[in-house]
């Protein structure tokens, strides 16, 4: 199977065009942070270290303390592929990640970006 470049592309060259992507309509950095601490487990303190580190996105997923088990409940398309059928479970972290914040900034309320029921709070 061919090796995606960007399997070896650190998070931090793509999290600014994830904040881009969030502030332009009217989301915050805050935002961007909890949706990525949701979905791997890292705390604010050891994502920004992450990002300092400039760990590629595949060590990024890989190091993850705690890959949540609700993230299996993101569905829908990402450029046009269903992110519940990729198979390559590297790529299909990356997609969550990137529906998550596409959710973002489509306005989504963040309790149901992150996938919480009424149980949760």
């Amino acid at each position: 199977m061919t090796r995606h470049r960007i399997f070896t592309t650190s998070v931090a060259s793509v999290y600014p065009h994830y904040l881009a992507k969030a502030e332009k309509k009217g989301r915050s950095k805050a935002e961007v942070d909890a949706i990525l601490c949701w979905l791997t487990g890292y705390s604010h303190a050891t994502l920004d270290e992450q990002l300092v580190r400039k760990v590629s996105f595949e060590a990024f997923f890989a190091q993850a303390p705690r890959m949540n088990p609700a993230r299996s409940g993101i569905t829908g398309t990402v450029c046009g592929i269903r992110v519940e059928d990729v198979e390559e479970p590297t790529m299909r972290e990356i997609r969550y990640l990137d529906k998550l914040i596409d959710e973002l900034a489509r306005g989504r309320p963040m309790a149901k970006i992150l996938r919480q029921t009424d149980a949760d709070n």
